[in-house]
């Protein structure tokens, strides 16, 4: 069934932080919002997949090798496959994230994803 999605209504109904809820699948690509405050990931790299965060609401950033990206409401990042990263997340933010199904993993979302 086709039907629209209201990714900061849904953000907004989220109880917990740190949980993946699965909005959607666009081909081989899995769409899930996620909480996130006072939060750190360490530096991971997906091999087999480019991975996007758009920030629903909030502030977060990105920290690369050489460089910390910031995102506000509304940005949006692509982080290409093969590159070393982590989401540093201060406040709370409401974020969208899209990758290849199967990239996330207990080992790169601070074990906190569930299949």
């Amino acid at each position: 069934m086709i039907q629209k999605v209201n990714l900061k209504a849904i953000a907004n109904e989220i109880p917990d932080l740190f949980q993946y809820f699965k909005v959607g699948q666009l081909n081989d690509h899995m769409l899930n919002v996620v909480l996130a405050e006072n939060r750190i990931l360490d530096f991971h790299i997906h091999e087999e997949s480019d991975e996007m965060f758009y920030v629903i609401e909030g502030k977060m950033q990105i920290e690369l090798d050489d460089s910390i990206i910031d995102l506000d409401t509304g940005d949006f990042i692509i982080i290409p496959k093969g590159t070393r990263h982590r989401p540093v997340c201060k406040t709370l933010v409401k974020c969208l994230l899209i990758e290849k199904c199967g990239t996330l993993s207990k080992d790169n979302t601070g074990g906190t994803y569930k299949e």
